[in-house]
């Protein structure tokens, strides 16, 4: 039994989707089966009950699980004694953010981390906020730049970045300059269909009383942007995806006074803050 194994298992454990697990891990799916199978026999029982590609926890594999989590832990805090003891940090640290917050807020970060402990591997991977939460919940992020929300998980600890505020963009010929030159009934609308900023919008819609006409639902930030700029319609966007885009130049801002703004911060699994690396990259918060 050795520790890769156990970490395999404990995100197969945390997703109960094989073919989830198996490109988290960069492992094959046969690789992954025959894992499981190994530390099955190792342990001598059924440790998941397997419905094609999904599966869920027996009795022993819900043990088997806070055994795993404990090793990972022990070792975890044998590393940070080590390191603390060589005065040099070391080991992985994975980061997900999106790709406006790796241009707006994480780069400082990373500077200051990178000065500090230059032996830690910083793996970087970006996409929609929407995913930020669910990446560390499934422990595929060690850390994630995210929006903090009315559902935030308790299992999640959240350190405050940034207030960040939400603006009506349109496309540059327009002629509205203030909110209230806007004739929605003659207007089409790109609205996000996932993440923070849809229960936003769609909030702010209707406190207004307006119904939109609906040119679109769109994931991710930079592509609402990129469908104004081309003149498709009119939205809503968090400003600094307008401040840090290539193509700022090509839509107009226009503020809104009475809309809800983003909390950003950075969040990790609380269980894991007392972690050697993550609460080093808190630190230089």
């Amino acid at each position: 039994m050795d520790l890769r194994s156990l970490q395999i298992f404990k995100h197969l454990a945390q997703s109960l989707h094989f073919g989830k697990t198996a490109e988290a891990m960069y492992i094959s799916p046969s690789t992954l089966s025959r894992t499981i199978q190994r530390l099955e026999d190792e342990v001598g029982s059924n440790l998941l009950v397997r419905d094609n590609r999904t599966a869920r926890l027996t009795p022993a594999g819900q043990r088997f699980l806070q055994f795993a989590e404990e090793i990972s832990q022990q070792w975890q805090a044998f590393q940070g004694d080590i390191n603390e003891q060589m005065q040099a940090l070391q080991g992985e640290l994975s980061l997900f953010c999106t790709v406006t917050a790796s241009i707006s807020h994480l780069p400082p970060l990373l500077e200051g981390f990178r000065s500090s402990h230059p032996r830690v591997e910083i793996k970087l991977a970006t996409g929609n906020p929407g995913e930020s939460v669910q990446r560390v919940m499934e422990q595929t992020s060690d850390l994630a730049i995210a929006i903090h929300t009315p559902n935030f998980p308790v299992d999640l600890h959240f350190q405050h970045l940034d207030q960040v505020s939400l603006v009506m963009i349109t496309p540059k010929k327009h002629s509205a300059r203030k909110i209230n030159e806007i004739v929605w009934s003659e207007e089409q609308m790109i609205l996000p269909d996932t993440g923070p900023s849809k229960r936003i919008v769609h909030h702010w819609l209707s406190e207004q009383g307006i119904r939109p006409r609906v040119y679109a639902s769109v994931g991710g930030n930079e592509a609402i942007l990129s469908m104004v700029a081309l003149g498709c319609g009119i939205a809503i966007v968090p400003e600094i995806v307008v401040q840090y885009s290539a193509i700022a130049d090509r839509v107009n801002m226009i503020e809104i006074n009475n809309i809800e703004s983003y909390r950003l911060g950075l969040c990790c699994l609380e269980k894991r803050r007392s972690e050697p690396v993550i609460k080093a990259f808190f630190e230089q918060i």
